[in-house]
């Protein structure tokens, strides 16, 4: 099972119904009352995948009307449905996964994880604003800049 599909089976857990909808390209994804679009006009289940995530972060951590960015709460409140999506796609032991499997680069760890280059991109920085240039985890120094594994 791909892993959009993996994240259709968590909202439909979550009685959240998404649909694939014609929206503006500046639109990617929505949330609103348990209902989650998706722009139809995406092309990859990657990318329709790390949208979902992020919509899913929306249910699980948002409340409101929050699409007016310019309110600092609003944008935290955006901050906190992404995190969620990094951490959700790609917690720190799928980084070891990958490394242990033998993806080296970005786009064959980003293929791996079944996410777009610029979602692990994003994810990278976010750990790295969380714990700084690397995290012991699990027996393992994970680097975050350069993006790099080491067994303790």
């Amino acid at each position: 099972m791909q892993l959009y599909e993996k994240l259709l089976a968590i909202a439909e857990k979550q009685c959240v119904y998404v649909y694939e909808k014609a929206m503006s390209r500046r639109n990617k994804g929505l949330y609103a009352d348990q209902i989650i679009w998706i722009n139809k006009n995406i092309n990859t289940h990657q990318e329709k995948a790390c949208i979902l995530s992020e919509e899913l972060g929306h249910y699980f951590t948002s409340s409101g009307n929050i699409l007016d960015q310019s309110s600092l709460t609003n944008r935290k409140q955006e901050y906190r449905a992404r995190t969620w999506g990094y951490e959700q796609l790609i917690p720190l032991h799928k980084f070891i996964e990958a490394w242990q499997q033998g993806m080296e680069g970005r786009h064959a760890i980003a293929d791996y994880f079944e996410v777009t280059e610029d979602f692990l991109q994003q994810t990278v920085e976010h750990y790295q604003r969380k714990y700084g240039l690397y995290v012991t985890y699990q027996n393992h120094l994970i680097y975050f800049e350069p993006l790099n594994i080491i067994k303790l």
